[in-house]
């Protein structure tokens, strides 16, 4: 009987969507190449359930049943012997992915989804060995897949439109905001987003405009404090299209437009500056602490989802009054 939810990875990104799976309600097994690797990778997916379970994101009976719910193995034919679903969270690399989704292929029987948690490559590179590539699908996990809602879920060039369906809707199951991308492109959807932001943000600081402090304060504390409930569509359709149109003509002219990383960047890498890892980026990190900022960070991200959540609630309870 096809029952498990089977994570193939137990990293930081295999291991968190393991607790998300195992707080469904699912029978998850965590597969690893090394038995260390996989105890280990468990023992972080129930510090993730633990953690959401004192935020009050889960219920403790949900809690208590996930940790029954997590197994582990080291085999991947045989944990994929009894799976209805398979996520692969491996090393991002475009041909160990390809080289396990043909084996997946194989042995799986082709109603089974093989999805892929890629952040960069395309579902349909990774499938090119499949037999069956109409049944892959990215299912592309925000970090930390145990507190971010959002999944992108991407449909390859082949992929069943069902099938990504069928894969949406189970996600919503796992308390995750999955949206459907229908098309293959680089950085999916909300990575192209990100990636505009970013471009912006680097040639603000390189011009001189403004600090990358204080560029970070002004995301921040402006346009992301809107973002958990107020998208950039939503904010246009607000305040008038007419009025978005006057703007976008006005400052998209001046805005950077290039097709490649800025000279700024570029610089920062060749330098040596390549962030937390050396000390010093953007930021010199020998005078903040990234591990006081991430934690503030994940904090910030589940009284988010707490707060949305109450909201969802008080809006459902309105249309049903």
């Amino acid at each position: 009987m096809r029952e498990h939810v089977v994570i193939i990875g137990s990293g930081m990104m295999g291991s968190g969507i393991g607790a998300m799976s195992a707080l469904a309600g699912n029978k998850t097994i965590l597969v690893d190449v090394e038995e260390s690797r996989v105890l280990a990778g468990k023992e972080r997916a129930v510090s993730c359930i633990r953690l959401r379970q004192e935020q009050g994101l889960n219920i403790a009976e949900e809690a208590r049943r996930a940790e029954t719910l997590l197994e582990t193995s080291t085999d991947t034919e045989q944990a994929a012997g009894s799976a209805r679903m398979v996520i692969e969270a491996i090393v991002e690399n475009l041909q160990a992915k390809q080289q396990l989704f043909e084996k997946l292929d194989r042995i799986l029987p082709t109603d089974v989804p093989i999805c892929s948690n890629t952040s960069g490559l395309r579902i349909t590179d990774i499938s090119s060995l499949c037999q069956h590539p109409e049944r892959t699908v990215t299912t592309h996990f925000w970090l930390p897949a145990h507190l971010v809602p959002l999944v992108e879920v991407v449909m390859g060039d082949k992929t069943d439109e069902q099938l990504a369906v069928k894969v949406r809707d189970e996600l919503k199951a796992w308390k995750k905001s999955p949206v459907l991308v229908r098309r293959d492109l680089p950085g999916q959807l909300a990575n192209r987003v990100f990636q505009a932001i970013i471009r912006e943000s680097i040639a603000i600081v390189a011009s001189g405009l403004a600090t990358a402090e204080d560029v970070d304060t002004a995301i921040s504390c402006g346009m992301a404090m809107r973002f958990p409930e107020w998208g950039p569509l939503k904010h246009l359709d607000a305040i008038g299209l007419d009025l978005g149109l006057s703007v976008q003509e006005t400052v998209l002219p001046d805005i950077n437009r290039d097709g490649c990383a800025n000279d700024y960047l570029k610089k920062l890498v060749e330098d040596g500056n390549l962030g937390v890892k050396t000390g010093k980026g953007f930021y010199d990190w020998s005078k903040r602490s990234i591990e006081t900022d991430m934690a503030k960070r994940d904090q910030f991200i589940i009284e988010a989802v707490k707060a949305t959540s109450r909201l969802d609630q008080t809006e459902a309870g309105g249309e049903n009054r």
